[in-house]
């Protein structure tokens, strides 16, 4: 099939594009290239156009496109407590003239990178489908409702999509030359490898008082190739099942804070500083996933279960990164 990959020079998106190749699948990216790398964009051409720009999304269309991966999103939840307006308006109307732009070119399938944010505070030791959704940052919140749109333009449109409910995407296809590198960089895995090679702004441990085993946050850690990999099994999905499906996406173990960071200094060898600051406002004390649902209804299972192996390939990438 040819897919769009809306995002596809970003950090999820640009493996998802690997994937999609090996698979034997054609890309096109479709990215404003604000956050991506032009050296991501490596398995197909690139479309320089912008969700918010409903104008520059035609050109993306200009010959069939079988499906569509939407991973255009703002992501910081820090930021989104403080400037809401911006989650909103990038996450909910950029997807809505997404959304208008496959529905004038007749394109009826879409994954969409959606987030454990959606939940807010667990009230269940891990997290399935039917968890209450109730988000406490205007990112999850952006989130969720999309998913709602997805849902009414199932019944309106008769549109196809699955929702894929991240938890902690993490690691790298460094062989392929392709990693994670965000400017900000906020997500603690890289931020940990940067201080083990001496770089960076110093790493941070926002807040020791929660009620977790050792005070800091427990998150639940997937590698990207397989977040990647379950993309490719939610198009197969919907060449089956009509309607909007959600999933979630997570191996099911926990790691606190202080574990990744122990788990680091074992894989790269070397001491990790850190100073401990205080909490980040919308940040949830525990986020572990039952993904039960992906594994049953997809066939899918993610190949790394140990957050050891997960940073050993993102140490791979931070040695030699390619951008």
């Amino acid at each position: 099939m040819h897919i769009l990959v809306c995002g596809g020079a970003g950090y999820v998106g640009s493996h998802a594009c690997l994937a999609l190749s090996r698979a034997g699948h054609e890309v096109t990216v479709l990215d404003n290239m604000l956050t991506g790398h032009r050296e991501a964009v490596r398995w197909g051409p690139l479309v320089d156009a912008d969700i918010l720009r409903p104008e520059t999304l035609d050109a993306a269309f200009n010959r069939k496109v079988d499906a569509v991966m939407h991973f255009c999103a703002r992501s910081l939840v820090g930021e989104s407590v403080t400037d809401p307006y911006a989650y909103y308006q990038n996450n909910v109307t950029g997807t809505l003239n997404l959304l208008e732009a496959m529905k004038r070119h007749g394109v009826d399938k879409l994954v969409f990178s959606s987030t454990a944010a959606v939940f807010g505070n667990p009230v269940s030791a891990v997290i399935d489908e039917e968890h209450p959704k109730t988000p406490i940052n205007p990112y999850g919140a952006s989130k969720l409702m999309v998913e709602r749109v997805l849902a009414d333009a199932a019944t309106a449109y008769g549109l196809r999509s699955v929702a894929l409910r991240y938890f902690n995407a993490a690691g790298a296809a460094a062989d392929e030359g392709i990693g994670e590198s965000h400017e900000p960089e906020t997500h603690l895995i890289p931020n940990a490898l940067k201080a083990a090679a001496g770089e960076g702004a110093g790493l941070k441990v926002f807040g020791t008082d929660y009620p977790t085993p050792d005070g800091t946050c427990v998150r639940d850690y997937v590698h990207v190739l397989d977040l990647a990999d379950a993309h490719l099994r939610a198009l197969d999905w919907m060449q089956r099942e009509a309607g909007a499906h959600r999933f979630n996406l997570g191996n099911g173990n926990g790691f606190s804070v202080l574990e990744v960071i122990e788990a680091a200094r074992k894989v790269s060898g070397r001491d990790i500083p850190y100073e401990i600051a205080p909490r980040r406002a919308g940040d949830p004390p525990v986020l572990v996933a039952s993904s039960r649902q992906a594994r049953e209804r997809l066939g899918w299972s993610p190949k790394f279960e140990r957050v050891e192996p997960i940073i050993e390939t993102a140490w791979a990438w931070h040695k030699a990164p390619a951008y």
